[in-house]
This record gives structure tokens, C-alpha cells and sequence, in this order.
């Protein structure tokens, strides 16, 4: 069984590709979603590596560009947290 704590330390990376496959199911680019949102790139492509955290605003921000709610951008997070 795996540690909390290690299933933590992932939290950046499981959030980054949730971001990522919404973004590519909306057909969009690292440089569109960055664009639309406000964000730079660069920016969108550290969150997709898990090398950035994002606020609560940003996840609202990017969750309002890709057309979802902000929980159907963290609940698949979630899913991999419980499992």
C-alpha cells in the first residue's frame, strides 16, 4: 500500500495532467489555453509537469476557459488521491 504522504507529493504532477487531457480534449494548445486564461505558456506547461501549484483563482480561471467546472478540474485528482 502506498503512503499518504507519497500520493501527496504527487499532487501537482495528478492536477498537471488532468489540465492536460482537458486542454487537449478542448483541442486547445499550451499557448491557446495560456492566451485565453491570462497565463503565459510557460506557465501552463510547468502546471501540466506538476512543477507549479496552482491558486484556488487560477484552477477557477482555467476551469472558466475550458468550459468545466472547477471541481470536474480537480475530481479526477481526487479519484487518484483515493485510490
Amino acid at each position: 500500500m502506498v503512503r499518504q504522504d507519497h500520493k501527496l507529493e504527487n499532487l501537482d504532477r495528478l492536477f498537471g495532467k488532468a489540465l492536460q487531457d482537458l486542454r487537449e480534449r478542448r483541442g486547445l494548445s499550451q499557448e491557446d489555453l495560456g492566451f485565453d486564461s491570462g497565463y503565459h505558456r510557460t506557465y501552463i506547461s510547468l502546471l501540466e509537469r506538476g512543477l507549479r501549484n496552482p491558486s484556488l483563482q487560477r484552477v477557477f480561471n482555467l476551469a472558466k476557459v475550458l468550459e468545466v467546472s472547477p471541481s470536474e478540474l480537480v475530481q479526477p485528482v481526487e479519484a487518484k488521491l483515493l485510490d
